[in-house]
C-alpha cells in the first residue's frame, strides 16, 4: 500500500570571538544530536495537541528533514488529508483547500534502522519509490509491522520518532468520518508543528 502522497583550519579564518561562538555552537549541537538526547515536537492540531519524542540517532536523515519543514513552518495550516482507522493518519503535504505544497528534495529511506511502525510512532510517507519521502509523514495508529524493513518491497516504511504523549488525540483523528481517498469530511487541521525547546 502507498503512502502518498569539507584541510584548513576554522582557527586560521576567524578571529578567537567568531571562533569562540563557533565551538559553542558546535558544542550545543553535539550536546542535541551526539549524546543521545532526543528532540520534541508539539503537533497542534484542530481536534487537540500531540508530543513526539524524535530519534537523530537511528533516523538522523528523516528527522532532519522533517525538522527543516518544520523550522520553515511548512506545516503551518496543513491538514491529515487520509485517515484511516484502525490504520494510520497522514498529513503535511496539503493545505485546507487540499492543494498540494511544494517540496525539498527528497530523503533516502532509514527504515533500515531497527524501528518498528508501532502504534503512536511516526514514519515518512512516500511513493512506490522507496526513497521518494518529502514533506509528508504518517502517524500508526495501531503496529502495523508489514510496514516495517524490509515490507514488500524490500524496503518498508522509516519510523523516525513516537508519541509521548497525545494518542488520545490521535484516537480521535483516527475515528473522524471520511469519505473518497480516505479525505476527512470535516478537515482535521495541523495548526502548527514546534519544536519544544528543552527545560534549563
Amino acid at each position: 500500500m502507498k503512502l502518498n502522497h569539507k584541510p584548513l583550519t576554522i582557527g586560521a579564518l576567524v578571529r578567537p570571538s567568531v571562533l569562540g561562538a563557533l565551538l559553542g555552537l558546535l558544542m550545543t549541537i553535539s550536546t542535541v544530536y551526539g549524546q543521545g538526547d532526543k528532540p520534541v515536537v508539539e503537533i497542534e492540531t484542530s481536534l487537540g495537541t500531540m508530543v513526539a519524542e524524535l530519534d537523530p540517532k537511528k533516523a538522523p536523515e528523516s528527522v532532519k528533514n522533517f525538522l527543516q519543514y518544520v523550522d520553515d513552518k511548512y506545516y503551518d495550516g496543513t491538514l491529515f488529508h487520509r485517515v484511516m482507522k484502525d490504520f494510520m493518519i497522514q498529513g503535511g503535504g496539503f493545505t485546507i483547500n487540499m492543494n498540494r505544497k511544494p517540496t525539498r528534495e527528497s530523503v533516502q529511506n532509514e527504515a533500515k534502522n531497527g524501528l518498528k511502525n508501532k502504534r503512536g510512532t511516526l514514519a515518512m510517507a512516500r511513493t512506490s519509490d522507496p526513497h521518494s519521502a518529502t514533506g509528508q509523514f504518517f502517524i500508526n495508529h495501531r503496529d502495523n509491522a508489514f510496514l516495517d524493513y524490509p515490507g514488500s518491497d524490500g524496503w518498508g516504511y522509516a519510523v523516525f520518532g513516537k508519541l509521548t504523549s497525545g494518542k488520545s488525540v490521535l484516537d480521535k483523528i483516527a475515528a473522524v468520518k471520511t469519505g473518497s481517498g480516505d479525505v476527512p469530511v470535516k478537515p482535521v487541521v495541523i495548526t502548527s508543528i514546534r519544536l519544544v525547546e528543552p527545560e534549563e
